[in-house]
C-alpha cells in the first residue's frame, strides 16, 4: 500500500477548488494496493471516500476520513470483430484523453462525450451525458470493490441500472470503488447530430473527429475552464416532468427549451430556467452562475462548502417560485465524516 499522508489538502484536488483538508489520503495506482487500503480504514475507524477528478463533488472545509485518491492507469482490448471493439479501461485514465484516444484509433460512440472533465471511473456513477449521449450506452462491464461485503464484484450493463444522471452507483453512494470499465465501441461510426448548434457546425460531410472536434469547440466556448474560474461542470440536473406537468408549464412559457423523452416525459432545459430567473452571470459573494453559461456554478474567490451550498439554495427557492420545478444539484455532497450528505430539496 502506498504510504497514507495526514491532514492533507484536497483544495487542488477538486474543480471548484474549495478549500478542504482530510484527515487521511492514499493513492491506489494498483488494483491489488485495495485490500490494504480498506484495512488501514477498519483499522483506524475511517470511512473511506472515493475521489476521482474532483470534478462533480462538493467538499467540507476538514473532513474525519480516508481519501481514496483512484489514479490507476491502463488499456487494453478484451475483444473485437469487424464491427465492435471492446476496450478495459482503467478507473485513473483521464476521461477526455481516453476519448479522444478511442476516437484516433476508430473506435466510436463517445466523441459527444469529449472535454467531460473528471477520471473513466467516475463516468458511470451519474451515466455522464451530453449533446444525446450517455456513457451508459456503450459500457459492457464494471469491476470494483464492494466496501460493504469487502470483496470484489463484476457488473454487466443492465446490472447497472443505468438512467438519466443515475445508476446503482449513486442509487448506493460510497458502497462500490470502481476501478475498471469495458466500453462496447463500434469501428464504424454512428453519429449522433441530434443537438441543430452541434448538425451545422460539423458540416455536410460529418466525420467521428469532426464532431470530437465540434464538441470540443462547443463545450470550450460556453464553458469556463476550472484552472481559470472553478467549477463543478453543469451543476443542476435539466428537471424531467411528466405529461401533464409539462403541459401546465409549456402552456406558461411557450419558448423554454424542452426535449421529449422515450417514455412521454419531458425534458426542460435547466440552464434556461436559470438564465429566465435572472441568474446568468450573476453572483451572490465569491459564488456566481457563468456569464456563458447559466448552468455552470464559478468559484469566484475562495469560496468554501458554505458559500456554494447558499448560493444554490438560493437559486433553487427562486426558480421553484418562478416555475414551480425544483433544481436538483448534480454534483455528490461530502460531510465531516467523509460520507456522500443528501440534498435537503426546498
Amino acid at each position: 500500500m502506498n504510504v497514507v499522508q495526514h491532514q492533507f489538502d484536497l483544495t487542488a484536488l477538486n474543480t471548484l477548488a474549495l478549500y478542504s483538508q482530510t484527515s487521511d489520503y492514499v493513492r491506489i495506482d494498483a488494483i491489488d494496493q485495495i485490500e490494504d487500503v480498506v484495512q488501514y480504514a477498519k483499522q483506524h475507524q475511517l470511512n473511506i471516500f472515493i475521489l476521482s477528478g474532483g470534478s462533480n463533488v462538493l467538499l467540507p472545509e476538514k473532513f474525519q476520513s480516508l481519501t481514496v485518491h483512484m489514479l490507476n492507469q491502463g488499456k487494453e482490448i478484451v475483444s473485437e470483430d469487424d464491427d465492435f471493439v471492446v476496450i478495459k479501461v482503467q478507473a485513473g485514465e483521464i476521461w477526455h484523453d481516453f476519448v479522444c484516444d478511442c476516437c484516433a484509433k476508430g473506435y466510436h460512440g463517445l466523441e459527444n462525450l469529449a472535454l467531460i472533465p473528471g477520471r473513466v471511473g467516475a463516468a458511470p456513477i451519474q451515466n455522464i451525458g451530453a449533446y444525446g449521449v450517455e456513457a451508459g450506452e456503450f459500457i459492457e462491464h464494471i469491476w470494483a470493490y464492494d466496501l460493504q461485503q469487502q470483496q470484489h464484484v463484476n457488473f454487466t450493463a443492465d446490472q447497472c441500472q443505468f438512467a438519466y444522471r443515475d445508476s446503482i452507483f449513486k442509487q448506493q453512494a460510497g458502497r462500490y470503488l470502481i476501478y475498471a470499465l469495458s466500453f462496447r465501441l463500434r469501428k464504424q461510426a454512428d453519429l449522433k447530430l441530434n443537438y441543430a448548434d452541434v448538425a451545422k457546425r460539423v458540416g455536410d460531410t460529418p466525420t467521428a473527429e469532426k464532431l470530437l472536434n465540434t464538441i470540443v469547440k462547443i463545450r470550450s466556448e460556453k464553458l469556463p475552464q476550472p484552472a481559470l474560474y472553478p467549477n463543478a461542470g453543469s451543476f443542476f440536473k435539466n428537471p424531467i416532468l411528466s405529461a401533464l406537468e409539462f403541459t401546465t408549464f409549456i402552456q406558461k412559457h411557450p419558448n423554454a427549451p424542452h426535449y421529449l423523452q422515450a417514455d412521454g416525459s419531458v425534458k426542460v432545459a435547466a440552464g434556461w430556467l436559470i438564465d429566465q430567473a435572472g441568474w446568468k452571470g450573476k453572483k451572490l459573494g465569491q459564488v456566481g452562475m457563468f456569464e456563458r453559461q447559466a448552468l455552470v456554478l464559478v468559484n469566484y474567490g475562495q469560496a468554501n462548502l458554505q458559500d456554494v451550498q447558499r448560493t444554490y439554495q438560493t437559486i433553487q427557492t427562486e426558480i421553484f417560485q418562478k416555475f414551480a420545478i425544483v433544481l436538483q444539484p448534480e454534483p455528490v455532497q461530502i460531510n465531516r465524516s467523509g460520507q456522500i450528505q443528501p440534498y435537503v430539496m426546498i
